[in-house]
């Protein structure tokens, strides 16, 4: 079975030269998501509570467009302007997933336009 493409349904205009999602062997890898008004690409800055939620929201839509669920998430990678934003992040965070939470790394990173986050996933479908 080959790759299968995953488009975000709400966007409009290319960010960059990737695919959101990628599925293959029922393994759905989603790309790296920000606080972005897909119809426009532009970014969406708010209080780091707003942008993990947006965020979040984005990764849902991408996961339900292939199929799945949040509950199919089995990994995300988290990267933080401001790593002092963990608190407030992990609270939003945990507002979005309930249950068995998905695996998770949270790093600091240098990110791009002034957003305070990004996040990719991992599910698994079927």
């Amino acid at each position: 079975m080959g790759k299968i493409e995953i488009k975000h349904p709400d966007k409009a205009v290319s960010t960059g030269a990737y695919s959101a999602g990628v599925i293959k062997n029922g393994m759905l890898f989603i790309s790296g998501q920000g606080p972005l008004d897909l119809s426009t690409g532009e970014v969406i800055h708010g209080t780091i509570e707003e942008e993990t939620l947006l965020t979040l929201s984005h990764i849902k839509k991408i996961i339900e467009a292939a199929g799945g669920t949040i509950d199919d998430i089995m990994k995300c990678t988290v990267h933080l302007e401001k790593i002092e934003d963990f608190d407030r992040f992990n609270a939003a965070y945990a507002t979005f997933f309930t249950g068995i939470r998905p695996a998770r790394t949270t790093v600091q990173s240098v990110l791009a336009d002034g957003i305070k986050i990004e996040i990719d996933a991992i599910a698994v479908l079927g």
